[in-house]
């Protein structure tokens, strides 16, 4: 009798279709799909003048991720054309807050002699 270790990718509870015998390729699927699902959204989100379906989308981004070292290679000197705009939340969080700021500019310095 020979006993083998299986190791099942489980995503938003269900058991996906891939078993592996090593817990290290086990992983880097899960990594991949975690990509996958973040390019998809990124996609969904900010795509809006792409006329893909959702089906499609999440195809491509499996493809992406599975291909990221060498899609990587290609758009490492790729600069934006504009910088995004920052949400309010984080310009918010860029600027310290007035009473801080007041504190910080009235702080004692001790004295070194």
């Amino acid at each position: 009798m020979a006993v083998i270790t299986r190791y099942i990718v489980v995503r938003n509870g269900v058991e996906l279709d891939q078993v592996f015998t090593v817990k290290k390729e086990a992983e880097a699927y899960d990594k991949m799909l975690e990509a996958a699902e973040a390019l998809s959204r990124f996609i969904k989100k900010n795509g809006k003048d792409i006329d893909l379906d959702e089906k499609t989308i999440d195809a491509v981004s499996v493809f992406l991720s599975k291909n990221g070292p060498e899609v990587t290679k290609i758009l490492r000197n790729v600069k934006p054309l504009a910088p995004r705009p920052k949400p309010a939340a984080e310009k918010k969080a860029d600027q310290p807050a007035p009473e801080k700021e007041k504190a910080a500019k009235n702080k004692v310095k001790p004295k070194i002699n």
